[in-house]
């Protein structure tokens, strides 16, 4: 079911690593081909226009874009009150860790009479999108919604795909989840038509955003790359990924249940074990077989597991395994050695990591409050998951008084000329013409 790579007595470099550990295809430069025409249809279009989109992908119409306030309310009231129990419980946790996110402004006297202070600023507008397709991500509201929240955005605005089964609005429970958090600008809206609204804006409908976030499909990740500069995106984020880091002390049935719980996503999920124990990488596979055809999206599972994208990987110690972890850059990282919280601290790339048995990547998902948009397709050796810190922008605000600019005056004149730019060095000068 999952192929096995033996690295041992392989002393390989980052890309080689990489290129032994690949990730499933994904061609997102053809998915940015086939969107242009609803990239276009957006920018020109109406209301109507959506409506007809999603009659076409969605298999529905609604009977309007914007969910009514009404239905946002409905759907929290006939929440099931566990699941009710289970998001404010989850709320609670996330807002706690996303608060300690929060940044203070900073000034720095340069010299005297010359400062600069740096103020973070919230954007003025998002755009949150929430997938719809396989699964329903009320989870996604939080994680989108929270940091942006505490962060100081002023306007919020939540997009998830029409579904059948209610009449063409968003799945209940994430508008559920919406009012919960006090959204209540929500569109029925998905795919990459989505992010062309937050983008654009459309007239009587809704306004245009500065920035826009969540995952979604390759379509959702081919517009964000499509409309990046038009408005400013998190990450184009691809299939979900989980790598585990073990050794003999794990226990195989945790592996395989860890190894499942991300194939479930979608076909292309990765799911990769490195170990330096043959035993358990025996067992896990026994697990595999067992558990695998027990869950209900085995057929689904089973594909992402005997994909190029997963594997177990044989390495000669917990050390070579770092290398090869590090490489990988892997969106979800579970440590499940010995000593698990010292392995730990030998990572540098991951989007987030999970240390010890009671850790696993399913906590996050959902309640650790930890943040489960993170980055994938190895960005995590460049990037960052979602955090408050994605909506805000430090800005230097720079004040100098006379003396303080008197004194550095020669000096930027100076760098000006050597750069060819003296209307730069000018422009310090021409202060002088008034100064008395």
């Amino acid at each position: 079911m999952i192929r096995t790579v033996d690295l041992r007595g392989r002393s390989l470099t980052k890309s080689q690593y990489q290129e032994a550990l690949p990730r499933a295809s994904m061609d997102v430069a053809q998915a940015m081909t086939l969107i242009e025409p609803i990239l276009h249809r957006v920018k020109h279009g109406n209301e109507s226009d959506l409506i007809a989109l999603a009659q076409e992908f969605d298999g529905i119409a609604p009977a309007s874009i914007r969910v009514p306030q009404k239905v946002i309310e409905d759907a929290l009231a006939q929440l099931d009150p566990a699941v009710r129990s289970a998001l404010e419980l989850s709320i609670t946790r996330i807002t706690k860790v996303h608060n300690d996110q929060r940044r203070d402004e900073k000034v720095t006297t340069v010299v005297d009479g010359g400062t600069v202070l740096e103020r973070w600023i919230p954007v003025d507008r998002v755009g949150l999108y929430v997938p719809g397709g396989r699964a329903v991500y009320p989870s996604s509201v939080m994680m989108n919604v929270i940091p942006a929240q505490i962060a100081g955005v002023k306007s919020i605005a939540v997009a998830s795909p029409p579904q059948k089964d209610f009449g063409g609005f968003p799945h209940p429970t994430i508008l559920a989840a919406c009012a919960l958090l006090g959204i209540y600008e929500v569109y029925a809206v998905g795919g990459a038509q989505a992010i062309a609204l937050f983008a654009y804006g459309m007239r009587d409908l809704c306004e245009k955003c500065d920035m826009v976030t969540g995952p979604g499909n390759i379509y959702v990740a081919a517009a964000k790359r499509a409309l990046r500069g038009i408005v400013g995106i998190d990450s184009e984020a691809g299939p979900t990924e989980i790598a585990i880091l073990a050794d003999s002390t794990a226990i195989a049935s945790d592996v395989a249940a860890d190894l499942i719980s991300q194939a479930e996503h979608d076909t292309i999920a990765a799911a990769v074990l490195v170990t330096d124990s043959l035993e358990l990488a025996q067992g896990v596979e026994k697990e595999l077989a067992l558990r695998v055809p027990r869950t209900k999206h085995a057929q689904r599972i089973e594909t992402a597991l005997s994909g190029i994208q997963s594997a177990i990987a044989i390495v000669d110690s917990i050390d070579q395994g770092l290398d090869v972890i590090n490489a990988y850059a892997a969106e979800h990282l579970e440590i499940q050695t010995a000593h698990a919280s010292t392995v730990a601290k030998k990572i540098r790339n991951a989007g987030a990591v999970f240390i010890g048995r009671y850790s696993p990547v399913s906590l996050g998902d959902y309640s650790a409050g930890s943040n489960h948009v993170l980055p994938t397709g190895g960005c995590a050796c460049h990037s960052s998951g979602l955090s408050v810190q994605t909506f805000l922008r430090g800005i230097h605000f720079i004040e100098y008084d006379k003396k303080a600019f008197t004194d550095i005056a020669s000096t930027v004149i100076t760098l000006a000329n050597s750069e060819d730019l003296p209307a730069h060095g000018e422009a310090m000068s021409a202060r002088f013409e008034e100064l008395s």
